[in-house]
This record gives C-alpha cells, structure tokens and sequence, in this order.
C-alpha cells in the first residue's frame, strides 16, 4: 500500500467514524428533546411532508428515506393513528394509497422543531456559524454522492 493510498483511507475512516459518531449522538439527543410518543422518524416524515407540501405515496416516503417499505407503512399507521396525516386512497391507482401532513401533523411539527431548537443552536453557536457554514458543503456534496451510489 502506497503512503498516499495509507492517508486516504484513513481520511476516510477517521471521517465516516465522525459521522457515524455525531450521528449517534445526535439522534440520541435529540430524541430525548421531541414531544412525548414522537419519534424521530415520525418527526422525519412530518418535516418532509410540510417541506414539500405535497403528498407522497409511501413508496415514494420510503424511497426518500431509504427504508423498507414495511418499515415506513409502520410509521405511517403510527403518525395516521395519532392524527398527524392523512392516508386515503390514490384515485388513479386504487391499489396505491396517497400520504399528506395534517393540521395536527403540522402543529406536531412545529413543536418538535420548538424543542430541538435549542439544541441545535447551541451546539451551532458553540462551534461557530462561519464553520457550520463551511462544513455544509461538503457535507452536502458527500450525502448528493452516497445517494448517487444507491
């Protein structure tokens, strides 16, 4: 293994451990803020739909999410059951089913963003806006790359 060969690989290591590891925290700090029987895959998908103001089928919100489609039809009954979307059936394609945020959804989210503001204003101010502004490009670019890969 060549010298240049041994530094990239560590580069890369030394970053996706970094990752890997604010993410975990992150997660973990975050789903403590979220209101009470909100998860943060719940969170997730409200954030998505309000975003894009849209409604998805849940194959398109797992597709987005990169999870099963078992998995986000679990998520899907739960926010439904909670009266944060609404699920009714695609007119088009009886076999599909069409996904959109609530009034209720909304608020839900609202709230959850309410709580984790602190947070994440915290912790961007404690390493510095100019840095946080720098590193979103490449953290940009490295999540365009993965999602190109599949």
């Amino acid at each position: 293994m060549s010298r240049v060969t041994e530094s990239a690989d560590t580069l890369a290591v030394s970053l996706f451990s970094e990752i890997f590891m604010a993410d975990q925290l992150a997660r973990s700090r975050l789903s403590k803020a979220l209101p009470k029987g909100m998860e943060l895959s719940h969170f997730s998908v409200l954030n998505h739909l309000a975003r894009t103001n849209e409604e998805r089928s849940p194959a398109q919100l797992a597709q987005a999410f990169h999870v099963t489609r078992g998995a986000m039809t679990n998520t899907l009954n739960k926010l439904e059951w909670a009266g944060h979307v609404h699920i009714r059936p695609d007119w088009d394609d009886a076999r599909r089913k069409m996904v959109s945020i609530s009034p209720a959804g909304r608020k839900a989210r609202d709230a959850a963003i309410a709580a984790m503001l602190p947070i994440l204003n915290d912790v961007v101010a404690d390493i510095g806006i100019d840095q946080v502004r720098a590193a979103l490009p490449v953290l940009r670019a490295l999540r365009q790359r993965l999602t190109a890969q599949g």
